[in-house]
C-alpha cells in the first residue's frame, strides 16, 4: 500500500544522527539496530522520569499536535513527553474550529502554516495516506499518529517495547521463539498493521516469530501486511477461527477493538458487534493463559 509520499523517507538506524530531524511515517523505516537504540533511550527516559520527573533538554522546543480524529492516550502522551523535557505544546483540534475543518483549507496548507510556529508536528487523520502527503510539503519533521486504516507507528513502538520489557527479552540472550496472537478488527486496525510489520523486523525474538491472526469474518489481516511479513525470514503466519486454539502456547494476546467508524453502515457494525460480545468473556480467560506462558 502506498504511503502517498514522494519524498525518500529516512532509514532510522543505530546511528543517532539518522533520527535527528527525521519524519516518521512508517515502521518500515526502522531497522532492528535502530529499534535497539530507541529501546535504550526509552529505558533512560523512564529512569529519568521516575527519579527526577524530567529535565529541560527540549527547552524552547515547541511540539504541534494536530488531531483530526479522537485521541486520548496518543495525544496526551506526546503532550506529556514534551512538557517533561522542558518544551511546550501547541494543540490543534482538527475536528473542531480549525481552518481545515471549517473554512475548506487544504490539509497541506494547514500544516505548512503550523510548521512556522512549531519545531515538529504530530498528525492524526482519518484518511489513509494523508500524513504522507503532508510529509511531501513540510520542511520540518512530521510524526504519524495514525492515518486512517494505514499505520500507527508510534503505537507500535510502544507495543513492541512493552512486549520486549514485560517478557524481559533484552535480558534473555538465549532468545526463544515468540508467539503473538492478534485478535479483533485486523482489517481496519492500523495498530495491528504497524505491530505485525515492526515485530517482524525487530529481531527481539529468537529462532522464529509466529503471528496468529484471529478476526471476525470480513475483518481479516490485509494481504499486503501478510506479504510484508512473509518476506521476512523465520516469520510464520497462522490464521485461526477460534480463540482457544490461537492462544495455545502463546506469549502475547493483543486485542484491538472493532473499528465502528470504518464501517459503511450501522447494520454492518451491529452484525460484528454481536459476535464481539460472545468473544469478550473468552478473552479474559485466554489472557490469563498467555500471562502464564512466560520464558523460563
Amino acid at each position: 500500500m502506498t504511503t502517498a509520499t514522494t519524498k525518500k523517507l529516512p532509514i532510522l538506524t543505530d546511528e543517532p544522527s539518522s533520527w535527528e530531524g527525521s519524519s516518521l511515517l512508517s515502521v518500515t523505516q526502522i531497522t532492528a539496530a535502530g529499534l535497539e537504540l530507541l529501546f535504550r533511550v526509552t529505558q533512560e527516559m523512564r529512569t529519568l522520569v521516575r527519579t527526577h520527573g524530567g529535565d529541560d533538554r527540549l527547552r524552547h522546543t515547541i511540539l504541534g499536535t494536530v488531531f483530526f480524529e479522537a485521541s486520548t492516550r496518543t495525544s496526551g502522551s506526546f503532550q506529556a513527553a514534551i512538557l517533561r523535557l522542558g518544551g511546550r505544546n501547541v494543540h490543534v483540534d482538527g475536528q473542531g474550529n480549525s481552518s481545515a475543518a471549517k473554512k475548506g483549507e487544504s490539509l497541506e496548507d494547514t500544516l505548512r502554516c503550523l510548521e512556522c510556529y512549531v519545531d515538529v508536528t504530530v498528525l492524526r487523520h482519518p484518511v489513509q495516506g494523508s500524513v504522507g502527503k503532508v510529509v511531501n510539503v513540510c520542511e520540518k519533521p512530521v510524526l504519524n499518529a495514525g492515518d486512517g486504516v494505514g499505520e500507527h507507528p508510534t503505537q507500535a513502538l510502544l507495543d513492541v517495547f512493552s512486549i520486549y520489557d514485560e517478557l524481559e527479552l533484552g535480558e534473555n540472550n538465549d532468545k526463544k521463539p515468540l508467539v503473538v496472537v492478534l485478535l479483533g478488527d485486523l482489517k481496519n486496525g492500523r495498530t495491528v498493521h504497524s505491530l505485525a510489520k515492526l515485530l517482524s523486523v525487530s529481531q527481539i525474538w529468537g529462532e522464529t516469530l509466529t503471528l496468529r491472526y484471529c478476526a471476525p469474518s470480513g475483518l481479516e489481516m490485509p494481504q499486503y501486511i501478510r506479504d510484508f511479513c512473509d518476506a521476512v525470514p523465520s516469520v510464520q503466519q497462522e490464521t485461526y477461527s477460534d480463540l482457544a486454539g490461537a492462544c495455545r502456547d502463546a506469549h502475547v494476546l493483543y486485542v484491538t477493538r472493532i473499528q465502528r467508524e470504518r464501517f459503511e453502515s450501522d447494520e454492518a457494525y451491529e452484525a460484528v458487534k454481536v459476535r464481539r460480545r460472545v468473544v469478550g468473556s473468552e478473552v479474559h480467560r485466554r489472557s490469563a493463559v498467555c500471562q502464564s506462558t512466560r520464558f523460563s
